[in-house]
């Protein structure tokens, strides 16, 4: 997924080298990586751009697509979708700076990624979240997410594991 999308207020456009400042700073907010499974507090900007120089393989193979949220030509988030194999159905997750919280961004450009992977002809989706954040609980639950379990998994940014809720969508073309 090499093109930018658009919503209508954001740009999503594939992340590079020059938004490792940026991400980096946003996810040393506690308030961000608390809620995070794959990042770790004290994030380095080494750390985000390593991340970032494996994007394009990953979006090459089919196997991630990754997208900085910027809102008035700043970066205000990050969403993407991933899978552990070419069969297995994309998760889709993100993350927003509490300073653009509680406008609807995150439910607006999760529809047009979700979108823009139906269009290629996915079929399934999956997501979650903590249980302790019921705001991203409501974000899926817009998304057509229903609640598919309940696991532990992992939190980097908490050190611990944490209970979470699995949710699955099927495509609206399915």
């Amino acid at each position: 997924m090499s093109e930018e999308l658009q919503t209508e207020r954001l740009l999503l456009r594939p992340i590079g080298p020059l938004d490792a400042g940026p991400i980096t700073e946003l996810v040393q907010d506690p308030r961000v990586y608390r809620m995070l499974a794959r990042v770790a507090p004290n994030q380095s900007k080494a750390q985000t751009l390593a991340w970032i120089s494996g994007q394009d393989a990953a979006a090459n193979a089919d196997m991630e697509h990754v997208r900085a949220m910027v809102l008035e030509g700043k970066l205000v988030g990050v969403i993407g979708a991933d899978r552990k194999s070419e069969r297995a159905p994309f998760t889709i997750g993100y993350w927003l700076a509490p300073m653009a919280w509680g406008k609807g961004l995150t439910t607006e450009a999760a529809k047009t990624l979700l979108s823009w992977l139906e269009r290629r002809g996915e079929t399934a989706f999956l997501s979650g979240h903590f249980v302790d954040n019921p705001a991203s609980g409501r974000v899926l639950q817009k998304l057509g997410f229903m609640r598919a379990g309940r696991s532990k998994l992992f939190s980097l940014g908490r050190g611990e594991t944490v209970e979470h809720f699995d949710m699955a969508r099927l495509a609206r073309n399915a």
